[in-house]
């Protein structure tokens, strides 16, 4: 690549290494200086940092429930951080995966329960498609709200989330609750199509994992990849290519929404009790904004990310009985993380703007 004329020559040795490898590096810091201030927080209570660290991941990934209950929560973290990386891709901020959940997994409760006479399988594969739909109609409002209007994507989903929250409220106390149960939930999902794991794997995880390749497939090897790419890198530049930026924004929204579907569908038949209640989406939709940032809008990053994400959720509550601390440390790890990785992003909008500012300052003043 040739430098622009006057420009300063591209970094080099150390330096140049850490620019050029900053998506693997940035990330990898930011863990590190997370459990290393969590350390100083961990000693502050008169707990050995080392041993509580060491609670967590032996247990995580030293046992057999450790690992299963890690690789359960895998699943959902990683399909939230797609449909979360997806948007980012097209230049859109998705908040609402957690909302895009909760809309998966009931749509995927009722259709189990409406054909729960069919055979297994194929109340598995309905619930999944149910799921799917539900998540991409709800994610699709805000696309058709941000291409339509002009509404701010991070507002709308936002807002989703909490009409979908009320929405499911009243749909597990009333026409889907269970008349069995004395806590608001729907019925169970059919013992014929409930996902049973392979050992220590559950069946929701080579899914996720076949969808993180192709979703990195498809965003490097297709037309509708490269038009979701070039969306977000100049949408003034796309439009003028003849895309058309109103259905891409749609159709990037419902794909998203259609994969945080899907993680609620596979909660509700793999995560006993079997049935949507409350709090089966906890804080996925939410973490999968975690996985998305400290993936660095990888589809394949989400992997990795997931499975460290993973396995601090599952262990926690080892945490808390082999140390004494609340489990709320991991979530404090979580928003460290969180804001470590975001720093060089803010860092990096901040200067592009003062940068344009600087930039039409020296304009005026030579005009």
């Amino acid at each position: 690549m040739v430098a622009e004329r006057g420009a300063p020559p591209p970094p080099t040795g150390v330096l140049g290494l850490l620019v050029r490898e900053q998506s693997i590096i940035v990330p990898i810091v930011a863990v590190i200086a997370a459990l290393a201030i969590g350390a100083v927080l961990i000693r502050a209570q008169g707990v050995n940092p080392m041993y509580a660290y060491q609670s967590l991941f032996s247990y995580s990934f030293g046992t057999a429930d450790g690992l299963r209950g890690t690789f359960e929560k895998m699943v959902p973290l990683i399909l939230c951080g797609l449909a979360v990386v997806i948007p980012l891709r097209v230049g859109l901020f998705n908040i609402g995966a957690q909302g895009q959940l909760m809309s998966g997994a009931i749509c995927a409760a009722a259709a189990a329960h409406a054909v729960r006479e069919a055979p297994g399988f194929l109340i598995a594969v309905i619930a999944m498609v149910a799921g799917i739909l539900g998540g991409a109609m709800w994610a699709s409002i805000a696309g058709a709200l941000k291409a339509t209007r002009g509404v701010h994507e991070v507002i709308s989903t936002i807002m989703l989330n909490s009409i979908a929250a009320g929405l499911i409220d009243y749909l597990v106390n009333g026409p889907l609750k269970d008349p069995t149960q004395s806590y608001p939930s729907s019925y169970p999902a059919p013992e014929a199509a409930q996902f049973q794991p392979l050992g220590f794997v559950p069946i929701g995880l080579p899914i996720a994992l076949v969808l993180a390749i192709l979703v990195a497939w498809m965003l490097r090897r297709t037309t509708l990849g490269f038009q979701f790419e070039t969306i977000g890198r100049n949408r003034h530049a796309a439009s003028y290519a003849g895309i058309k930026l109103g259905g891409m924004i749609v159709l990037a929204m419902a794909v998203a929404g259609g994969l945080a579907g899907l993680s609620g569908s596979i909660e509700y038949l793999e995560i006993d009790p079997y049935r949507y209640q409350d709090g089966i989406a906890g804080s996925l939709g939410f973490d999968g904004i975690t996985i998305a940032l400290l993936a660095r809008s990888s589809p394949l990053g989400t992997i990795p990310a997931a499975l460290l994400v993973g396995a601090l959720r599952a262990g926690s509550s080892t945490l808390m009985f082999n140390t004494g601390i609340q489990p709320e440390i991991v979530d404090m790890l979580l928003a460290i993380t969180l804001l470590l990785v975001s720093l060089p992003i803010i860092a990096k909008l901040i200067f592009r703007r003062h940068t344009a500012k600087s930039s039409a300052l020296a304009s005026s003043w030579g005009s």
